[in-house]
């Protein structure tokens, strides 16, 4: 498959719901057993990259079909978390009983402490979102443009204007690029996508960086920045509390970023974990994340679109998995220097 289709791949799924082929999506109905055993685990550790707002969200979905399990959330920028895993995994102290996982690559190299699982759906899932028969893109979350009503009265239409003499210091926000798999899938955009020398030419307006998306979603809100590139999950919620923020997905393309999600072999509660994971890969979970939460989904038929989301005119980029994994280090490496951000 061309790289091309492989990038396009998700946007023409999306339009497969204008086109009317998605249906009402049926409720996930999991086998009595699998709930009954869940149930007298009673509860389930979950470590997540994901924001904190958007997985409370999540769990509390989750919990009122299922209300005897209770979840505990680690939540950890992408690189802390995989360390946090890997010092826990290498002293046989791994707490956690689903991982969730901005960066594939990294949760590839990973893949031996996870268990073999699938949902009962797999079949419906893109194979392109898929890096391993243990891992499964739980979320699929999307790049957007935000910024402040009541900074901005020229606003941006597209990632070029990110690049325009004329902001202030500081008046555009930035998430690091070495922040975990959604910032590095932006990134990896910018310089195939929009160019070369985009990083050279954003970096010379001087934005503040910050080190994820959901301090810089609060920065914007409250004015410390006026437009800040972030993933739509992190600012649709605060738009919809009344946030003086507006959205949109920029014409030049929408990265997109397919998460890894697994159970580990070492989990204390596996049923806990595999009920929470069949859920939330259901037409029924994948429904609540796109329809609340803003996201998209990997499922080859959607069963809804987000809020925003023109699956006719965006353009939906997925990285190449083999230089999302490939060429990390180096890019990263090089980013930090452009941007002049040192760890």
């Amino acid at each position: 498959m061309s790289r091309l289709s492989r990038r396009t791949l998700l946007a023409a799924s999306a339009g497969l719901v204008v086109a009317g082929r998605a249906q009402a999506f049926a409720p996930f109905t999991p086998p009595a057993a699998l709930v009954a055993a869940a149930q007298k685990e009673g509860r389930m550790v979950y470590y997540t990259a994901s924001f904190t707002e958007v997985e409370q969200e999540v769990i509390g979905a989750f919990n009122k079909r299922f209300p005897g399990i209770r979840v505990e959330m680690v939540r950890a920028s992408g690189g802390q978390l995989i360390t946090r895993i890997k010092t826990e995994a290498a002293a046989g102290k791994l707490a956690a009983d689903v991982i969730d996982h901005s960066d594939r690559g990294l949760m590839k190299e990973i893949e031996a402490i996870f268990a073999d699982y699938a949902p009962p759906n797999a079949t419906d899932y893109l194979p392109e979102a898929l890096i391993s028969p243990k891992l499964w893109p739980r979320l699929t979350p999307a790049w957007s443009i935000a910024y402040n009503t009541e900074l901005v009265k020229a606003p941006p239409k597209s990632w070029m204007d990110l690049t325009r003499p004329g902001y202030e210091k500081g008046a555009i926000g930035q998430v690091i690029a070495p922040s975990g798999g959604t910032t590095w899938t932006r990134i990896m955009f910018e310089r195939q996508v929009l160019g070369e020398d985009y990083w050279a030419r954003q970096a010379a307006t001087k934005p503040a960086l910050y080190p994820s998306g959901a301090p810089l979603a609060d920065a914007l809100v409250r004015g410390e920045v006026s437009i800040a590139p972030l993933i739509y999950n992190a600012i649709l919620p605060k738009k919809r509390d009344g946030a003086p923020v507006e959205i949109f997905f920029p014409p030049e393309g929408v990265p997109i970023v397919p998460y890894a999600t697994g159970i580990p072999k070492t989990a204390a509660n596996p049923n806990a974990a595999k009920l929470f994971l069949d859920w939330s890969l259901s037409e029924e979970g994948q429904a609540f994340t796109i329809k609340d939460q803003g996201n998209l989904t990997s499922l080859k038929v959607p069963p809804f679109i987000p809020e925003g989301f023109d699956p006719k005119t965006a353009k939906v980029w997925v990285p190449k998995f083999s230089e999302f994994a490939g060429l990390r280090d180096k890019w990263l490496e090089e980013w930090n220097t452009v941007y002049g951000y040192r760890q």
